[in-house]
């Protein structure tokens, strides 16, 4: 019979007569995985989420007890930090598509600096100027979540998993916003952090006359905004090592650094001066 039929049918052959569980089996080992082959550029973007995952949590678990605006502008800033790295944990294990960059740059290269920066005018400026700058920046926030959505793009093949460039598929709009994103609201965090150290030195309060802050620990108040200020440099660093790591590599590795420096600065300037017995003990309460 199957011969009649091949003489019937020439393309039909022995190959095409396959039992039920034969093709799916052979399915199943042509079909990708999901996460795709784990690089080490996609480890070190899963570390990174990972670390911002838990940074997040405990500057919302702080911002539940006690209400400060600055934890709750750094809360939002570091849940856009997670979205941005789980964008690039996507793409480096599966490949770069034009949605996963979209949401890449909009929340790690547009917002999050912003709203990290809206947490040191809380503390520098009082809350006054800080209820000012969040009408404003929920307003431009807006702006560029519509901009960077809509903008037109260049070509919707970024090349595999290769890291783009926005300068490669937007034009000028989304990109003026990741600039003012990423340079001036970095400045904003680095100077605040500099002169919060020059003047917690000298024995006085960093804020202005219109914000009321307490400075219990000068020394671990200084020491933690350095670190806060060297990992908003390192963010800012990924061109100075992608001649000796590539482009890719560097940019991923300088993320996890980082926020790991950032999550120690907060750590350092959160610590309270208990035993390890009191704190367990506090926490368990809590």
């Amino acid at each position: 019979m199957f011969t009649k039929l091949r003489r019937a049918v020439p393309w039909v052959n022995e190959r095409s007569f396959v039992t039920a569980p034969t093709t799916a089996g052979a399915f199943r080992s042509r079909r990708r995985p999901i996460l795709g082959w784990v690089t080490l550029n996609a480890a070190l973007a899963a570390a990174t989420t990972l670390v911002a995952l838990a940074f997040a949590t405990f500057t919302f678990d702080r911002w539940l007890r006690r209400r400060r605006p600055h934890e709750g502008a750094w809360t939002v800033s570091l849940l856009l930090f997670a979205f941005g790295s789980i964008a690039l944990w996507w793409a480096e294990a599966r490949g770069w598509s034009l949605a996963s960059f979209r949401v890449f740059f909009l929340a790690g290269a547009v917002l999050n600096v912003p709203w990290l920066a809206l947490g040191t005018v809380y503390l520098l400026l009082g809350q006054r100027v800080g209820n000012i700058t969040r009408a404003w920046l929920i307003g431009l926030s807006g702006a560029a979540v519509g901009v960077v959505l809509s903008a037109p793009a260049s070509s919707s093949d970024l090349g595999g998993q290769r890291l783009p460039k926005g300068s490669e598929l937007f034009g000028v709009a989304p990109r003026v916003f990741a600039a003012v994103g990423s340079g001036v609201a970095a400045l904003v965090i680095i100077v605040g952090a500099v002169w919060s150290i020059i003047r917690v030195l000298r024995g006085r309060v960093p804020a202005t006359a219109g914000a009321v802050r307490q400075i219990d620990r000068p020394r671990r108040t200084a020491a933690a905004n350095a670190l806060i200020a060297i990992g908003t440099l390192v963010l800012s660093g990924s061109g100075t090592l992608a001649g000796r790591l590539g482009e890719d590599r560097a940019f991923a590795v300088t993320l996890l650094m980082g926020i790991v420096v950032l999550f120690a600065g907060f750590l350092v300037a959160s610590a309270r001066s208990q035993r390890p017995t009191q704190q367990l003990s506090d926490l368990i309460v809590r």
